[in-house]
């Protein structure tokens, strides 16, 4: 799932930016110390695409940093600890990237998944509008298709609304998907492509009716 991430946030980041800058992106990973945080920072320090990596999280971040920073790669990397670093740590970035929120428990819903998750989302993305503007955002804290809508008018409410700018990751879904439907068909994983339609709520629209074996050309929406 990390893997194909970093695909898809490589193909932003060259249709995004011009020739001259494209392989200088700076890019901030917010709760860079949890279980998506810590693989996504590695994989973003071996992108050549990226030049400055920032990382935040309430806890831990110096330490990953400087494990990171071990890494022969161009990009550099910095940690930032707690709420008064934030600022900082997205000074002049192009990209944020927010997996923060707590993963769903068992017998957790999906609202209350949300209900823990909204409140920490639209606290990073208020800090997104405040002093990265322009810079991308990438949500992945799930319900994804909740807070995508909180991230949008968080940054309305600041002025700085992009409707481009702003894009749910829904990943892990497809992935998951993929994985299962292709138990069910007997088909090679890689090979499959699930169309997800629809939302995070009960009974999201993956039919295996819908999968792709000839190979990934689907997409999703959460």
């Amino acid at each position: 799932m990390l893997s194909s991430l970093t695909r898809l946030a490589s193909a932003a980041l060259r249709h995004s930016f011009s020739t001259s800058t494209q392989n200088n992106a700076k890019v901030a990973v917010l709760r860079a110390s949890g279980g998506i945080g810590q693989p996504l920072s590695l994989l973003l320090k071996n992108s050549p695409l990226v030049s400055r990596l920032t990382l935040y999280d309430i806890a831990h971040t110096p330490g990953v940093a400087a494990d990171l920073s071990h890494i022969e790669t161009k990009a550099t990397v910095k940690g930032y600890l707690g709420p008064e670093q934030l600022p900082d740590c997205l000074k002049s970035c192009d990209v944020a990237v927010i997996p923060a929120g707590v993963p769903r428990k068992p017998g957790m819903s999906r609202d209350d998944l949300f209900n823990t998750n909204a409140t920490i989302v639209a606290t990073l993305a208020a800090a997104c509008a405040q002093h990265c503007p322009e810079a991308m955002i990438c949500v992945i804290a799930n319900p994804v298709n909740s807070t995508i809508p909180i991230t949008a008018e968080v940054f309305k409410k600041h002025g700085a609304y992009n409707p481009n700018k702003i894009f749910g990751v829904t990943t892990l879904d497809i992935v998951r998907a993929n994985t299962f439907v292709a138990e069910l068909k007997d088909h090679h994983p890689p090979d499959l492509s699930v169309h997800s339609q629809g939302g995070l709520s009960p009974g999201p629209a993956d039919d295996a009716r819908w999968a792709d074996p000839g190979g990934r050309h689907g997409g999703g929406q959460g």
